[in-house]
């Protein structure tokens, strides 16, 4: 056995909680598996009521004496340190990745790195603006405001990037003075548990990390003593959790699906393009919410950019994600079913796959798909009407940027939008036009740590990153100081004679 099979195996059936790892006292749970091999890795049990009690009450006490009041170098020192941990825990997190939910190796080390990179980030801007200082209303006066915390998050996360979005939400909520109790997927529980040991020298409490499915989730959402809430999930679930917060009156980050798509103009460089296409539908096997899923493709350059695509297509190397593999296998094999549906209505649609659609011929076991293009695709087909979350590649052809926009915009999602065009004034009608939080132009599905992440539409509410993202844990408080202790006889009591109604002589 691997050493991090045998760290798998040492986090589960537990809870972290107060800066270690309790066994929960719970009976119902469930197997960890492998989605390459099938093998189970470990398993999690679902943390009880009592024990989610226990937590909280812990995160709002350490918050509110150990945390809440540091100074901002303090805060900074103390995630920089989180940062410092988690680089040098890199191979074992990202193998513990790699067996949980399935992406290549390469995909898991990125995803640790990016973690180092924004919590390093978080930890920064946490201590460079904490309010702002305003032009009085009243000679003499002080007026400004200050940031603060909101107390304890929630934070309800997914298995496609379990440790990245949680190292940009939670560094944000730690960074403004906040207490972090931590939710993560079903199919990423214990390597956010390993993650979670990075965290060990803040106060012990800050920081915790409960498992199990949806009910557990719907308690951290509806508890008296959460503050906030980071959801990123489904679309039904989002609106759950944005309906319950919003009845409570408690701030939350929503992030729900998106259908981003991917237009190509006769002015690309479409080898550039096509393997641009490539990276943006199948990384991570498709599972990303800012993935390109709907293809309109200008009609002069169509037939030629779709052999680019298949050519690129046909590149892919699938397999276990220890192996020498660009794309692994879907998260689970429930996962699978719903996206070969997907593919199986849009067959009957009248989609034509001209390459992939089924599944790898070499592999008995593990669930994995293949990388796919479809063509003869309409945009009014339910592939382009709702999240793939799969590596697959739906192209319509379109006559012109007018129409590529206009198909673009027909969508109940607005997450982000890529453009693969060198005409100038396609590129800035594009960042214009598009619906969405990003628009990628020639650089599809970056992020900056800077810059906010998020979208509109059905895709969510608020921000991720950038001075937005530690904004979304903080409130803003607004201060005014007389230093004088001055009367303001121009608005107290008694009012001026000459100010009445006249007929009030």
């Amino acid at each position: 056995m691997s050493s991090t099979l045998s760290e798998l195996k040492s986090v589960s059936n537990k809870f972290y909680h107060d800066g270690s790892f309790h066994l929960s006292k719970s009976t119902s749970g469930f197997d960890v598996i492998d989605p390459a091999t099938e093998l189970v890795v470990g398993s999690v049990l679902e943390t009880t009521n009592a024990e989610i009690d226990m937590m909280i009450d812990k995160c709002n006490e350490v918050q509110k004496i150990w945390w809440k009041d540091k100074s901002a170098v303090d805060r900074s020192h103390a995630m920089h340190e989180v940062a410092s941990k988690i680089e040098k825990m890199k191979p074992l997190l990202a193998e513990s990745l790699t067996r949980e939910m399935g992406k290549p190796y390469k995909e898991s080390l990125d995803e640790v790195d990016w973690c180092v990179h924004s919590l390093r980030y978080s930890a920064e801007i946490g201590r460079s603006e904490m309010g702002r200082v305003m032009g009085p209303a009243v000679a003499g006066q002080f007026h400004y405001t200050i940031k603060q915390p909101v107390g304890t998050v929630a934070f309800i996360m997914p298995f496609n990037f379990p440790l990245v979005l949680l190292a940009w939400e939670a560094g944000a909520a730690l960074a403004g003075g906040n207490a972090c109790i931590v939710k993560p997927s079903e199919y990423t529980t214990l390597t956010t548990f390993l993650f979670a040991k990075a965290f060990d020298h803040l106060p012990s409490g800050l920081f915790q990390v409960v498992s199990g499915g949806g009910k557990v989730g719907e308690y951290l959402v509806k508890h008296s003593n959460t503050h906030g809430v980071a959801f990123t999930g489904s679309i039904p679930v989002g609106r759950s959790v944005s309906s319950t917060c919003g009845d409570l009156m408690k701030p939350a980050l929503i992030e729900t699906s998106g259908n981003d798509p991917f237009l190509v103009m006769p002015s690309a460089s479409l080898d550039i393009a096509a393997r641009a296409a490539a990276f943006s539908a199948y990384m991570n096997c498709g599972q990303i919410c800012v993935s390109a899923e709907r293809f309109f493709v200008h009609e002069q350059i169509h037939d030629e950019f779709v052999e680019r695509l298949v050519n690129e297509t046909k590149k892919i190397r699938i397999g276990n994600g220890l192996e020498k593999v660009d794309m692994g296998p879907l998260v689970s094999e429930k996962e699978r079913k719903r996206y070969e549906d997907l593919l199986s209505n849009a067959s009957k649609q009248g989609a034509n796959a001209i390459v992939g659609g089924g599944r790898p011929s070499e592999f008995n076991r593990g669930w994995f798909v293949d990388a796919t293009v479809l063509i003869d695709c309409s945009s009014d087909m339910d592939i382009f009407n709702n999240e793939s979350f799969g590596p697959v590649a739906p192209i319509c052809k379109v006559t012109s940027f007018d129409e590529a926009v206009s198909l673009a915009n027909d969508s109940k999602y607005a997450l982000g939008a890529n453009i693969y065009t060198t005409d100038l004034k396609e590129s800035i009608r594009a960042t214009e036009e598009l619906d969405g939080g990003m628009v990628w132009v020639n650089a599809p599905l970056l992020d900056n740590d800077a810059g906010p992440f998020g979208g509109s539409k059905m895709s969510g509410i608020g921000r991720q990153l950038g001075p937005e993202g530690i904004d979304t844990f903080r409130e803003t408080k607004m201060i005014m100081i007389d230093p004088d202790s001055n009367s303001q006889d121009f608005w107290w009591f008694p009012y001026a004679d000459g100010e009445m109604y006249q007929n009030g002589k």
